[in-house]
């Protein structure tokens, strides 16, 4: 009992303002005709402004235009009942694009007009999710890899044999005919080795990489190659300590996806610029793949790019098999960044919108022996 009233007298001793700043969700007061009345430190942190100057606009200006948060407030002040929406986009140029959040809104009873808006953001949630529901496609065809690689390279492998044989006996416009068997027997091998990739359930080989000597290789390629009329810039955070990963592995990753970012702007026209950046974002936490454990993901690894965009009917299912974009693409390539990158324990997620999208690639950092020494110098681009 003692305890009790103890801490019924710190309650009353605090401050209400300090206790709501204290709280992670952003949180907005709103008056009558909806005009800003507070804002937490979480809400100036989400709408990137002061508490001052939301206080001199309504809500219907940090939202977009028709938001269903408009229509929620409406409806508590007529029903003077808390409402929760779940889902709902409240993302704005200023705050970069969608932004998910879960809505509670609610009237403040002491004073008749006032609504409390609770901003819970589900951004990361909804975004690991997705990329388990990835990480499970990408294995859902492991099955049907192994039954191609036996169903189909066998008999495959007949088929050219007695195409190869029947050149030998047959007029030169009949062997057109016997080529075109040969090159698409050829095809759908290839085709079926990229599918029997998805069948390896081993554990990477791993050991301390230095991401920025994986992803100026990756620009040197590109820039000899595929993007050499492409402005590949960096953004690298120097202090970055070394990932856990599988070098070889993580290099396929990175080139895929600046070959996907090159291939998007030069659709386009070839006017564009793809930037490579590095940070550390403390905060995440997920399982690993066979483990109990959960562990941070706080290196993210971006790839930008100022191309067309990606649809929105797509982006969700972006990293399935058999989805893509391309006229000639099959759908294999982001199947396989996102079962490699979910090997290695992290995720992978996309960000697109019209001359922005970004993939961004969570990972655990190397937490072993200090004197154990990475791959590479761990500094700046690993120079």
């Amino acid at each position: 009992m003692a305890g009790d009233k103890a801490t019924t007298d710190v309650l009353a001793r605090a401050d209400p303002d300090a206790l709501i700043n204290a709280l992670p969700d952003p949180v907005l007061t709103v008056a009558d005709g909806n005009r800003i009345v507070f804002a937490n430190v979480s809400a100036e942190n989400f709408f990137q402004t002061s508490a001052t100057v939301l206080g001199r606009h309504r809500i219907d200006d940090v939202v977009p235009f028709a938001s269903p948060l408009l229509t929620l407030v409406q409806q508590v002040r007529d029903t003077g009942a808390t409402v929760n929406e779940y889902a709902v986009d409240v993302g704005t140029p200023r705050t970069g694009g969608e932004r998910l959040v879960d809505l509670q809104v609610t009237p403040l009873s002491e004073q008749d007009g006032t609504i409390v808006i609770v901003f819970q953001l589900r951004s990361m949630a909804h975004k690991i999710d997705r990329q388990l529901t990835h990480r499970n496609a990408a294995r859902s065809v492991t099955g049907m890899a192994a039954m191609l690689a036996h169903e189909i390279k066998n008999p495959l492998s007949g088929i050219r044999g007695a195409a190869q044989l029947l050149e030998t006996a047959v007029g030169e416009e009949d062997r057109t005919l016997t080529r075109l068997i040969c090159e698409e027997t050829d095809r759908i091998c290839t085709l079926v080795d990229q599918m029997e990739v998805f069948s390896d359930e081993r554990p990477p080989e791993t050991k301390p990489v230095n991401i920025h000597a994986v992803l100026d290789h990756v620009k040197a390629v590109a820039e000899s190659g595929f993007a050499k009329d492409l402005t590949i810039s960096e953004a690298y955070d120097p202090s970055l300590p070394p990932v856990l990963g599988n070098r070889d592995q993580l290099i396929q990753v990175f080139m895929n996806l600046v070959k996907n970012a090159a291939e998007a702007i030069l659709s386009e026209g070839g006017d564009g610029e793809i930037t490579l950046s590095t940070a550390f974002r403390p905060g995440v936490r997920l399982s690993i793949p066979g483990s109990d454990e959960r562990v941070m993901l706080p290196l993210e690894f971006c790839v930008h790019d100022t191309g067309p965009g990606i649809p929105e009917d797509i982006v969700a299912h972006l990293f399935d098999p058999f989805v893509t974009t391309k006229a000639t693409g099959k759908g294999l390539g982001l199947a396989m960044v996102a079962k490699i990158i979910g090997d290695h324990g992290g995720i992978i997620e996309c960000d697109s919108q019209n001359g922005r999208t970004t993939f961004r690639v969570l990972m655990p950092m190397f937490t072993g022996e200090r004197d154990q020494p990475a791959e590479d110098k761990q500094d700046h681009g690993g120079q």
